[in-house]
């Protein structure tokens, strides 16, 4: 995954409701995932169908827009891992979305920013800017509570709550990890090339690592009932059709660094959740949630 070269200074409110418009796509993606996963889908069809159906829109999109595409060795190395990341981050965040809530999911994937720092020290010797050094126990305190660490919340205890949402918050962290180390390679590996052309390559990675996952589990798992090929199709069409948008409009009406505003997608998938599938967490658990988003989109938003 990667995100549009920004060309202005000042995000346009045109530029703002697109942003939203993303997020609100990207939750519901991950909502409609649930309902598929409930009837009969696994994540490995998710993930192919998903990559392979917005592999083949940008395809068309480079084909028509007659891109040129050229590429240095470096380029070659960077991409190939970059997609490997993303498909264990697509499998992973998927593989939360099935076991724990939906918001939950999103928010531990939200932690991203603290492994992107941390690749980026391990790797490059990048030292973290002061802000983010202070955000990080922010971050860490509003998961601990949207989790219900302790399972105050839920009356489980701490135990008893882990069993509950450990596989599920380990496949979270696992996509959070993995993608932090994704945008580190992109900003230093992929210097030069084209977004669009990234991400073609991204998707096509995660596509082939599907398909391998998918033939180790004995084919596809379809869904059972209507409402699971309702949710598998809504996931490929609202998952393509941000893409879409993200590498086709955005660059041309001026988006501001990494788009933080998108940032709100937990948010919305929180509420999605509650009405189409029924899932609620504590009131302290969305202080907790609302804590998190907040910051990472400070963080998004703060001058480069």
């Amino acid at each position: 995954m990667s995100t549009p070269t920004p060309t202005g200074n000042r995000l346009s409110f045109a530029a703002f409701a697109t942003l939203l418009l993303i997020a609100l796509m990207m939750g519901t993606n991950h909502v409609a995932a649930r309902f598929a996963f409930e009837h009969g889908v696994d994540v490995a069809t998710a993930v192919t169908t998903r990559s392979g159906g917005t592999a083949l829109v940008l395809a068309f999109l480079l084909w028509q827009q007659k891109v040129q595409i050229t590429l240095t060795r470096q380029h070659k190395r960077g991409l190939l891992a970059i997609g490997a990341l993303i498909g264990v981050q697509s499998l992973c965040i998927y593989s939360a979305v099935a076991r724990i809530p939906v918001a939950l999911a999103l928010l531990a994937f939200n932690s991203y920013p603290l492994w992107t720092a941390m690749w980026a020290r391990l790797i490059y010797q990048h030292r973290p800017d002061r802000l983010l050094l202070r955000a990080m126990p922010v971050i860490l305190v509003g998961l601990g509570l949207a989790l219900d660490v302790l399972g105050a919340a839920s009356g489980l205890g701490a135990q008893g709550q882990w069993a509950v949402i450990g596989t599920g918050v380990a496949f979270a962290l696992a996509a959070a990890i993995t993608f932090g180390l994704a945008l580190v390679l992109i900003q230093h590996e992929t210097v030069g090339v084209d977004g669009r052309v990234r991400t073609l390559s991204t998707m096509t990675c995660v596509l082939v690592l599907g398909l391998v996952v998918v033939g180790t589990q004995g084919g596809f798992h379809l869904p059972n009932t209507p409402a699971g090929w309702w949710g598998l199709g809504g996931l490929m069409v609202l998952y393509g059709t941000a893409f879409t948008i993200m590498f086709t409009l955005l660059p041309r009406l001026g988006v501001v660094g990494n788009s933080a505003i998108m940032n709100v997608e937990p948010i919305f998938a929180l509420v999605l959740a509650w009405w189409l599938l029924g899932q609620t967490i504590a009131p302290i658990q969305v202080v907790g949630g609302l804590v998190v988003v907040a910051t990472v989109i400070a963080l998004g938003l703060r001058k480069q």
